[in-house]
This record gives structure tokens, sequence and C-alpha cells, in this order.
């Protein structure tokens, strides 16, 4: 027995150690429950959460917008966000950055960058030698990189957030446009690091929209495939989608939505922007006119001017939208002078009508890639700000061919709900009906790689091989497997992107570097010596493209493997034992797992990508995996149905693959040992067949970045602990500033009360005099040393005065209370009281109270009544000006000592059951009280059947000594209660 409890002891400690540490978790995990999502667009920004209770919601800013201005002013010692930096634009232009989202990513010869400083010339941008980057230059002591400047406003967004749930918020979902190319994702992501957010995904914009359109119209959703496409227009960029809604059958939850993207086109330049730098232009030139014969400035010079011209271009776009024409006009628009000029919608037309002519571009890229045709696409929908403009729409629909445009779909927080959405799907701190989303890869990536072979015998030549690792709109997130079979030494590949002649010029030169990386591997060669007598299986590189778009290389291995034969042995009893308890944890050995159980390590199921065709005696293979190993900690992709669009070639190639596992399943069930013969007897010795054994050699890898080099770790470092300073900085100085406005308050207030009847009526003449005093003097103070004081001072001198003003304000709020507390006190002393009188008025045969409780409440009564009439009367002889005796909390707590005792009494009575009637010695009822009802008199009782009312009655049976409660129920009668049992 002692054994045994022993035993126990460690499991018991082991079990509430896990409860403990799930406890932990769980509280850890309630405070950050909530999620948000960032709708980054290049003109303004919208934010999204969910927390309990809160499902999907639109984060109002500080001005109670649903949408935010992405635009930040940056000076010496204050940040401006959202609204109050976009008024900030026009007072100090050059320190209010906007629209750096287009400098992400590309290094300072893109094109873009050049496009960027023609459009904002006020800016200064620096060069970066370390990265071939470009900074925004503020002041001699104030540089920053558009990463930095975007964590920023990621950060700010967070703020608004988390003021919005009431609660920090570390999980994001991001969006970005879906023509964002590796270098500009990871800019993105390096931006949120320094935030401090943690990125559950960045999902492509048009994805959100899509998911957003599905997860509202799901029950619209059936196994009939449904081609939607969305045309969104916003500030910066136009993009087209071809989405595919259908029903489709998971493992996991059975039949579920799915959307599949299909087609993308999209524009980089093509948006509301654009147009509204035509209408500057033109604005411009019309004041310029204006003041041709007065010598005056060009206004393009003065960036002050074109600051107030751009949001007066921005009204007019909108107001245009909706009238023939409009009235521009600028106040003061430089030189004191004002601006005044009508352009009409014709005017602006014909200032974007190249644009106009680009609207359906993206509309045929997306068919093109897609390869579909304009019958198959069931409706257009609308999104994006730009899209509202009325010639967007009328040369959309003529490139459709449809008889409308949709417009059913809230065009400006599609994304915001869509990711925020996927943000909660992600979250594990929330269920939501699954939405299976496949997004597609928009730039397709390959590997190169060069070896020397022997065309004949003594002639030696290098062959370039190229392979698609990730086809162009093939799904993803994915993982793969390429093997190289042929080298036994340290080599190197490249990894590039692929066929990208879907891009025009312009589109390429903004593209950047069609080279990703240059992987170079050491320790080839040593796995070959380390292993010489084992098969090699050649050299694994492990490809992950995951949620955010982002391609990593997770590992490189060298495979080995051999032939073991195992000595025949006897299993020992801890071998046993261990099986045993394997097995009853759900630890055995299916006879499908066990085909490969002999392994080190599992192999994964592979089949060749496109392209991929080798000549005879090629030996390198692209394999996808659809199985992650043991050591790769990220989660396994679900297989890709059976409806994705590749080209015949490839399932040729797969399903051929198919039949030769399944033909290969046999030789293996046949390998794989004891699996089909019966268990020996006990003590005796098993034969075991010869297994594989796989050995896997790490290989070093190391990594040239060829695009755009990522901030090294130190660099970031030094980017997020200056963004820290700054968020500090911001807090300080909102912190001092509210301590002054509350300071500065409290003064006004005061002298204003100082002059009111009810305090006068508490003070004196010379009371009122030295605290206006002293008010006065804070006053002088503030304006003149309040400037350079500290936060802490202001709020010393807030309490200073808060405590020479405490005894005014306390007799004022006392005299206040009174009257509704006496009042109170009043009714409740009368109705205690009358419930008193009642209760004493109860006869005797059916009182519930006890003559102790009556006397107690009824001396509460009489003390509460003796302690107010005399405090009032103390109270009458005291000056107003003295602290007061009767004081509220008193009259309170009086009150709360007589509720008590009457809610006492009154449980009592609610809880007591009524005493039954005593009989006579004939058996026969009591008379029944004077005040009982004719109907309770009149009342009779109904004898059984052949019974008569001269019967004799029945006699008793005999006393059986029962328990209380049983004679309780046996009687119908309860036992009197004593005191200490209420």
């Amino acid at each position: 027995m002692t054994v045994k409890v022993r035993r126990q002891r460690p499991r018991r400690r082991v079990f509430w150690a896990l409860v403990a540490v799930l406890l932990a978790d769980l509280l850890a995990l309630s405070d950050t429950l909530a999620v948000m999502s960032v709708d980054l667009g290049s003109e303004s920004m919208k934010v999204a959460i969910v927390k309990p209770g809160v499902p999907m919601e639109i984060v109002l800013n500080k001005e109670s917008r649903r949408k935010t201005p992405v635009i930040v002013t940056l000076k010496e010692n204050e940040r401006f966000f959202g609204d109050s930096a976009a008024s900030m634009a026009i007072k100090n232009p050059k320190a209010t950055l906007r629209y750096f989202q287009h400098l992400l990513g590309k290094q300072a010869d893109n094109p873009h960058v050049a496009l960027y400083q023609a459009r904002f010339p006020e800016h200064e941008l620096t060069f970066d030698p370390q990265r071939q980057t470009v900074h925004f230059q503020i002041s001699p002591q104030l540089q920053f990189s558009p990463e930095e400047v975007l964590g920023m406003v990621l950060n700010y967004s967070r703020s608004l957030a988390e003021d919005f749930a009431e609660q920090p918020i570390k999980d994001a979902v991001i969006t970005v446009p879906v023509f964002f190319n590796q270098a500009e994702r990871r800019a993105v992501l390096q931006a949120a690091r320094m935030a401090g957010l943690k990125v559950l995904q960045l999902i492509n914009d048009n994805t959100a929209t899509a998911l957003s359109y599905g997860v509202f119209r799901r029950k619209d959703i059936n196994t009939t495939a449904q081609n939607i496409m969305f045309y969104d227009m916003g500030s910066g960029s136009t993009v087209c989608t071809i989405v595919t809604y259908q029903m489709v059958k998971t493992k996991e939850a059975g039949m579920q939505p799915q959307l599949q993207i299909r087609g993308v086109g999209f524009d980089r330049t093509l948006g509301g922007l654009e147009m509204e730098l035509r209408l500057r232009e033109h604005l411009a030139g019309l004041f310029n006119e204006q003041r041709k014969g007065q010598r005056a400035k060009d206004v393009r010079e003065n960036p002050r001017a074109m600051a107030k011209l751009l949001r007066e271009a921005n009204r007019l776009k909108t107001v245009l939208s909706a009238n023939a024409d409009h009235m521009a006009q600028i106040e003061g628009l430089m030189d004191d002078v004002d601006f005044k000029a009508k352009v009409t919608r014709v005017e602006f037309e014909e200032l974007c009508a190249d644009l106009f002519e680009r609207v359906p571009g993206p509309v045929q890229q997306a068919l093109q890639s897609a390869e579909m045709s304009l019958d198959e696409i069931e409706q257009v929908i609308l999104v994006g700000g730009a899209t509202r403009v009325p010639k967007v729409q009328e040369v959309l629909l003529k490139a459709v061919g449809k008889e409308e445009l949709g417009k059913n779909i809230n065009a400006d927080e599609a994304a915001a709900m869509g990711a925020v959405y996927q943000a909660a799907a992600l979250s594990k701190a929330f269920k939501v009906k699954p939405f299976v989303v496949r997004d597609a890869v928009v730039y397709p990536i390959l590997v190169e790689f060069t070896r020397e072979v022997e065309e004949e015998p003594g002639v030696h030549s290098l062959k370039h091989n190229k392979r698609v690792l990730f086809s162009r709109m093939g799904p993803y997130p994915q993982r793969k497997v390429i093997t190289f079979n042929r080298y036994s030494h340290d080599f190197n590949f490249h990894i590039n992107y692929g066929d990208l002649g879907f891009l025009g010029p312009e589109d390429l030169r903004v593209f950047g570097s069609q080279n990703l990386t240059t992987v170079k591997l050491k320790g080839v060669g040593d796995s070959f010596k380390k292993y010489p007598d084992y098969e090699s299986k050649g050299i694994k590189a492990h490809f992950n493209l995951d949620e955010s778009g982002v391609l990593s290389l997770d590992r490189v291995e060298s495979v080995f493997e051999t032939l073991v034969e195992d000595s025949p042995e006897e299993e020992s009893t801890l071998t046993k034992l261990g099986n045993t308890i394997s097995s009853l944890f759900g630890g055995g050995t299916t006879p499908d797992a066990k085909e490969n159980g002999t392994d080190t390590v599992q192999e994964e199921e592979e089949s060749p990508a496109e392209g991929s065709k080798d000549e005879p005696g090629e030996q390198v293979d692209l394999k996808e995996e659809a199985e992650a190993p043991v050591e790769d900690g990220s989660h396994p992709l679900p297989p890709e149905p059976k409806g994705d669009a590749a080209p015949e070639g490839e399932k040729a190639t797969e399903k051929e693959n198919g039949d030769k596992s399944e033909a290969q399943k046999p030789s293996e069930k046949a390998e794989a040992g004891p699996e089909g013969i019966a268990p020996a007897p006990e003590g005796e010795k098993k034969q075991k067949p010869a297994r594989k054994q796989r050995m896997v050699e790490e290989i070093g890898v190391e990594l040239v970045v060829l695009d755009l080099p990522d901030l090294p770790e130190d660099k970031l470092a030094q980017s997020v602990q200056k963004l820290q300073d700054l968020t500090l900085r911001d807090l300080e100085k909102q912190e001092r500033e509210k301590a002054a406005n509350s300071l500065e308050a409290f003064i006004f207030e005061t002298q204003d009360k100082l002059y009111q009847p009810e305090y006068q009526e508490v003070s004196t003449e010379e009371q009122r005099e030295e605290i206006s005093g002293k008010l006065s003097a804070a006053s002088t103070w503030l304006e003149d040393e309040g400037v350079g004081a500290t936060t802490v001072m202001l709020k010393e001198k807030l309490a200073e005065l808060r405590k020479l003003c405490q005894g005014l304000f306390f007799r004022v709020e006392e005299r206040k209370k009174w009257p509704e507390r006496l009042s109170a006190l009043d009714n409740l002393l009368n109705h205690s009281s009358m419930f008193l009188k009642g209760a004493r008025l109860i006869p005797e045969m059916d009182q519930i109270f006890t003559e102790v409780e009556m006397t107690t409440l009824e001396k509460v009564i009489n003390e509460t009544w003796a302690w107010k009439n005399a405090t009032l009367a103390e109270q009458a002889k005291l000056p107003a000006t003295e602290k007061p005796v009767l004081l509220s909390k008193d009259i309170e707590a009086k009150m709360m000592a007589l509720d008590r005792e009457v809610q006492y009494l009154l449980n009592k009575a609610k809880f007591t059951k009524p005493r039954p009637r005593p009989k006579d010695k004939n058996g026969t009822r009591a008379e029944p009280p004077l005040n009982a009802s004719a109907s309770d008199q009149g009342e009779k009782v109904i004898l059984p059947a052949g019974q008569t009312e001269d019967a004799e009655p029945i006699s008793e049976p005999e006393k059986v000594e029962t328990e209380p409660e049983q004679k309780e129920q046996l009687t119908g009668q309860k036992r009197p209660l004593k005191n200490d049992e209420l």
C-alpha cells in the first residue's frame, strides 16, 4: 500500500504542474485575445479588430472616422499622424511624408524613386550606400528609411486598435498589393517588426476583398463554380482579379466554401493619385495664367502652395464625380493672393484621357493569366475609391461587355473586413467557420544551377539547368523539395524569378532585380566522407513559400541509405512493456505507417513540378513536399484538389508516379517484416529481415541576397530602438500636455466657483482671498515658467492647489448631498416602523418572527432616529464655514445597518412555510378564523367510495421511530425551526 502511494505522488505533482501551466497559459491568452487587421492603402488605411463580444468591427480613429490618412509629420520634438498630419501638410510640407509605400523594397536607381521625387520635390531623398536604397532627410538630425516610416504608421494603427478594443493587441494581418515582389514583402515584414507587431499573415488586398465578399455571401456558394471579377482602382494602383467560388470537400470539416484566385492583372501607377496630380498641374497653370502680368513667381516653386493645390485637386475630383462642373477656391494660395477657377468634368476627362485608356489593361491581363474569356465571368464588382469616377465606370463597362457593374460591396472597407476574418481564423483565440483560401503566385520562381557533363569521352562541358520551383498562378502556401543527385562536393545554385514576359518594359524596370538569391552549400563532400558505405539519395533543398508569399530556404540535407540486417534477438521485458504502453496511448504503428517505419527520417511524398523534364540521364528531381518532416516545425499543407489547372505534362507525370508508387506497395509491405507474420511464442527468437536505414546530414548554407539585402540585425535593432524612443517621447509629451491642461482647467474653474453663491455661503472672505491669490500665482507661473516645466512639476502644482481647496469643495459637496440622503433615511425609517408594527400584529399561532428579532429591529430604529435628531441639532449650531458633523457617508452607514435588519426579517418571511392547523380530539378541523372567506367555510371533504360520514375513523398504524426529515415527509408537517437554523 505504501508503495502505491509513493508511486502516485509524482503523478499528482505532474498533474497539478500541468494544470498550473495550463491555467497560466489561459490567463496569458485572455489578456491578448483581440486581433487586428490593417488595410494599408496608398492614401489611407482602415483598421479592424475582432475581440470577444466584438465580431469584425472597423476601428474609429481619434476624430471618430473609419478611414485614417497614411500621412506622417516628423518634427524635431513631435510627430503627427492621420488627420493631424494631413493638416500639417500645408504648414510644413517638407516634414510631412505621404505615399512612401511606393519606395518600399526599391533601390535608388528604380524608376519609381525618380517618379516619387518628381511628384513630391519638397522631400529630400538621400542615398543609403549599404542597401542601395533611399532615406528621407527631414533635417540634419532626422533621417528615416521608408521601412521606419511605415513602422511608425503600423504602430499608430495598433494604438488606435488598442484604444478601441481596450486591451493590448500584437497579432495582426496586414494587406499588401498583389504585385508586391519578394523584396517589397520583406520590407513590410521588417516594418512590422519595428512596430512590435506579430504578423500572422501578409494577405494580398485583392484576396482579402474576395474573402470578405465570400464570407458575407456564404449561402450563395454551391458546388457549381462561380467566376467573379473584382476591379480595384485605388489611389496608387489598379488591380483586376478573377476569383472562383465553389463548395469543396475538405478532410477536416467536410463540404466548405472555397475561393481560388484564377487570374490577376495590375497597373502599378494607374489610380486616383495620378488624376489628382493632373488636376493639380492644371490648377497651377490657371493660377500662373491669372498672375501672368504681375511678374510673380511660379506657383510650382512654392511647396506650401502646391500642397494646397493637391488638397483642392482631391476635393475637386470627388465633386466632379457627381457634378458636371465645380468652382475651385483657395484662400491665400500664395503671397496672400486668392485663387478661384471653374473646372468642368469634360476638362477633367480630357486631362486624364490617356489614363482612362489604360483602364481595360488589367482586365485583359487577368483574363490571360486565368485562361478565361469574358463570357465565363458572371459579375464584375467595383472596389476602391477611384472607381467612383464616372469615366472609369463607363470605359470599364464597355471593356467587360456586361449590362451593369456590381456595386454591392463596401468599396472602402471590404479588404479590412476580409483581412480581420483571416486574422480571427489564424488566431488560436477564436473559432470561425472555415473558408478555404487558395491564393496564387504572381511571379514564378525557379532554381538555376550549372554542372559539368561529359558529352564525349574526355570532352567535358558546363551545362546550365533551370527548374521551375513555383509556377505562375500556382497555389500557395506551398512547400517544395528539389533533389540534386549528381553532386558529391560543395556547389552553388541560384534562385531567380522565372519568365516575366507578361510584364511590359516599364514594369520590368520598376520590378527591380530578377535574381533573388545565390545559395552556397558547404559540407557536401564531408557528408560523403562520413558515410562512405551508404548509398547517396541526393542533396535535398527544402523551400517554403509561406502564407505571406515570402520564399525561404528551410534547410538543405544530404541523405544516405543502406540495408541493415538485424541479428536475431529476443525482445526484452522492457521492450515489450514499452510497446504495450505505446499501443495503449495510440503510439502503435499501423500497417500503412510501418512501410517507412524503419527509416530514420520519414520520406516526403514528392511529385515533379512542371517544366522539370530532363533529357535521358539527367538526375535532378523537383519534388513537392506534401508532408513536412518530423524535425520541421512548420505545418503540413492540405493536398491540392483535383480541379487545379496544371499543364498536361505535369498531370501525366504525377499519374505515372502514382501508379508506380501503387505498384511498389506490395514489395514494401513484403519488406516490412513481422507485420504479416503471426507473433512467435514467448521466448522464441525472431528473425528480422533486412531494413533500410536512412541517415540525414545537415548541410551548411550561405545565402547571398541579390534583389535587396535585408536590414542587418544590428541595424534593425537600432531602428526598433529609434521608434520606441519616439513613441516614448510622444507618450511623455501627451502626459505633460494632459497635466498642463488639467492645471489650467482647475485654475479657471476654481476662480469661477469662488463667485458662485453656494461656494460663498460656506467660505469666509479671508478664505476666498487666500485661494484666489494662490490661483493667480499659479496662473502666472504657468504662463511664465510652465513652458519649461516637467510633468512632475505640473502635477505637484495641481496637487498643491487641490489640497488648498479641499475643505471648500468638501463643504459644498456635503450640502448638495444632504437633501437626498436625509429624505432616503426618513423613508427607510418610516417603512421600517410600519413593518415592525405589522409584524407585532401577527397572531401568535402564525407568528414567524421571534421576540428577540423584533426587539432588535426596534432598537436599531430608535437608535437611528436618535442619531439623526442629535446630529441635525448639532449641525444647526455650527456655522456653514466650519467642517460639518452631518456627513453623507455616516447617513449611508446608518441606512445600511437598518436595511440589513429589515432585509433579514423579509427573507425569513419569504422562505418560511405556514404552519398547519391543529386538530381537536374528535379529528375534525378547528373552527375557521373570523376573517376566513365564505368559500373556505363551505369547503367539503370528499369521502372515498363506499364510505359514509358515519364510518369509524381508520385506526392509526403502529408508531415507528423515524428521522426528523422522514417524519416531516410522512406527516406533512415540519418541525419548528430553532433560531440558529434560520
